[in-house]
């Protein structure tokens, strides 16, 4: 009998300190190589705001309280022999609470962005229709 796959649930934190957004470089697919909201898989067990407090401590080295759920994506990858990849995530609001961001787990650099900033990163393209549509960010 085989294995059969089911999506994984994810969850990222939108976190947003003097104007500034938190990001991380990602260092793994999907979005390897971009910039995007930090977050993580969710463990069987755990709540999405106790997985996003962890995540976002484990890539970024900084510590948040989460809040509610504001934006949901999906990401299905296929390959010539069908679905390869397959993930729902659901992005929480946060609030900082302290910290500074330090690269680690499987991100490749964490750091603060302002406006200015977004527009000179290869930023992913999912985070940036978040930044726009729910926080009015313009770039």
């Amino acid at each position: 009998m085989t294995e059969q796959k089911q999506a994984r649930l994810g969850v990222g934190a939108v976190v947003i300190h003097q104007g500034q957004v938190l990001l991380v470089k990602r260092k793994t697919p999907p979005y390897a190589g971009q910039w995007a909201i930090p977050g993580g898989k969710v463990h069987y067990g755990e709540s999405l705001k106790a997985a996003a407090e962890r995540e976002v401590l484990e890539e970024t080295g900084i510590t948040i309280q989460a809040g509610e759920p504001i934006y949901s994506f999906e990401i299905i990858q296929r390959d010539s022999e069908g679905p390869h990849l397959h993930y729902v995530v659901i992005d929480l609001e946060a609030s900082y609470l302290g910290g500074k961001p330090i690269a680690r787990d499987d991100a490749a650099e964490a750091a603060w962005f302002d406006e200015a900033g977004l527009q000179k990163v290869d930023l992913n393209q999912i985070t940036r229709e978040l930044l726009v549509t729910k926080y009015q960010f313009s770039i």
